[in-house]
């Protein structure tokens, strides 16, 4: 098997490159490699090309999706902030990463609102959980637009690379089994939710967890009046509505409850979504998440 092991080494480092040539013939004249040679060539060739190309980094055997939590830090005052909106809504709405479910939490910030125009989306609240961030991270200050992957990646919210980099790095880790799913004691006018930590799948959280939900709302846009984008018509993704903690867990596996969230009048139905993740509450990790539309329940995990 050495010398099948060396032979196809050989060929492989031909095939990456495209200026040297090599022949099939050399490798098929050993009666030992002749019966399956090329079989096992081929084989090892899309393997290690495979592997270049990350390819394989995070898919699953017939499984769900993974799910990563992408926050942004935003504000309708803020000029720079409109392309990251733009990407977020992109990366969210047409889910073109393979076996990865984005799931976006567009947090409108409002230390914007004195400088001519106030954001209608903004909260204390958001701003609050930045400055968190801001001193898990070690950064010097906040800052908008500012996207957060999983709770472990920070930078500059309009990155598209970085971005989508920070995704697929995300998605393979592993993940808590977080199931998402209607309540049976959900009434007409009062939606209920329970949410299930099935597993932790290996994961070793360092110290207490906490679980969170969010209301999102997505289909919103703001003529703006004043301000930086003052004459812009801004069009936002999945845009937080209220941000909630549940529990704070010591043993997260096996966990169960119910939970009520608390709709606005105001608020399109049709368009909430329901968003429940599993942080480490020391690093704010993101270690599973869920989402499912309000109107449709149904479980994800």
């Amino acid at each position: 098997m050495g010398l099948l092991r060396k032979e196809v080494r050989s060929l492989v480092e031909a095939t990456r490159k495209p200026n040297k040539r090599f022949s099939m013939s050399k490798l098929l004249q050993s009666p030992f490699l002749y019966g399956s040679a090329v079989c096992v060539t081929a084989f090892f060739i899309f393997s290690a090309l495979g592997r270049e190309n990350g390819m394989a980094a995070n898919r699953t055997s017939g499984g769900a999706p993974r799910v990563v939590v992408v926050e942004l830090f935003t504000s309708e005052g803020c000029s720079s902030c409109p392309p990251a909106d733009a990407l977020l809504k992109e990366l969210s709405e047409q889910q073109k990463m393979d076996d990865v479910q984005i799931v976006a939490l567009e947090e409108h910030v409002d230390y914007w609102n004195h400088l001519g125009w106030r954001d209608p989306y903004s909260a204390a609240e958001f701003s609050e959980r930045q400055n968190d961030y801001s001193r898990v991270f070690g950064t010097d200050g906040v800052y908008t637009p500012q996207m957060i992957v999983d709770g472990q990646r920070e930078f500059v919210g309009s990155r598209s690379m970085a971005a989508r980099e920070a995704i697929q790095k995300a998605a393979g880790q592993p993940k808590a089994e977080v199931v998402l799913l209607a309540s049976a004691n959900a009434t007409p006018g009062k939606p209920m939710f329970e949410v299930q930590i099935k597993s932790l799948n290996g994961i070793f959280p360092n110290g207490a967890t906490e679980l969170w939900f969010a209301v999102t709302e997505k289909g919103l846009q703001t003529d703006v009046k004043a301000g930086e984008n003052s004459g812009e018509t801004l069009k936002h993704a999945a845009v937080v509505r209220s941000l909630r903690k549940i529990d704070t867990i010591r043993e997260p596996a096996g966990y169960s409850r119910q939970f009520q969230p608390t709709i606005e009048p105001g608020w399109k139905k049709e368009n909430l979504a329901v968003v429940v993740f599993l942080t480490e509450k020391s690093s704010r990790k993101i270690i599973g998440a869920a989402a499912i539309p309000l109107n449709s329940p149904s479980s994800s995990n």
